[in-house]
């Protein structure tokens, strides 16, 4: 399988972007960075500059059909800059008109909010989002990892601390998507 990331050229969460990452290739599928801009993109530890990782797809530039899922890091600015990019939010909003699974972890949801794509679905994020959620038509819940099944399949996290259970969700449920 090939596994869409899908970040905006600065501000994603490193370890929300590098542990998903090789969760998915451990589990011997192929992860794609994809970004707004060709080039690197830079990471965050929170507040603070980490490091830059190789784009391998523009949005714009590649469909997503040619991925079998998509996953939505967070980290405050990320999602903020792709839910600005008219290209990165249809992007988006493919991945659900095609049915194709999407996971998006702590602040990623807002992409998924701008994408128009949480009315009626469950789901969780970092704890301030959930106005936004609710706003948008979706229900939050507090929970570690949620999985909706109404429609495509949506994984849900809330925050670094839950990645284990993320990074064992995208693997196992974006695999039975895919058999």
């Amino acid at each position: 399988m090939r596994i869409a990331f899908l970040t905006a050229p600065e501000g994603v969460e490193q370890v929300e972007l590098t542990e998903p990452w090789q969760a998915v290739k451990d589990a011997g599928h192929q992860p794609v960075l994809v970004s707004t801009k060709p080039g690197h993109v830079q990471a965050f530890n929170h507040l603070d500059k980490a490091d830059t990782f190789p784009v391998e797809a523009v949005v714009g530039e590649v469909p997503a059909e040619s991925f079998d899922g998509l996953v939505l890091p967070g980290g405050v600015a990320n999602p903020d800059f792709l839910r600005m990019d008219e290209q990165a939010v249809a992007f988006v909003r493919a991945f659900f008109d095609q049915g194709r699974p999407v996971a998006a972890i702590c602040h990623g949801p807002w992409t998924l909010i701008e994408a128009d794509v949480v009315r009626g679905r469950t789901l969780t994020s970092w704890p301030s989002l959930k106005t936004d959620i609710s706003n948008a038509g979706g229900t939050w819940v507090d929970e570690q990892v949620h999985i909706d099944r109404d429609g495509n399949l949506l994984i849900t996290s809330r925050k670094p601390d839950d990645l284990k259970a993320f990074d064992e969700a995208i693997v196992t449920e974006f695999a039975g998507q895919n058999t």
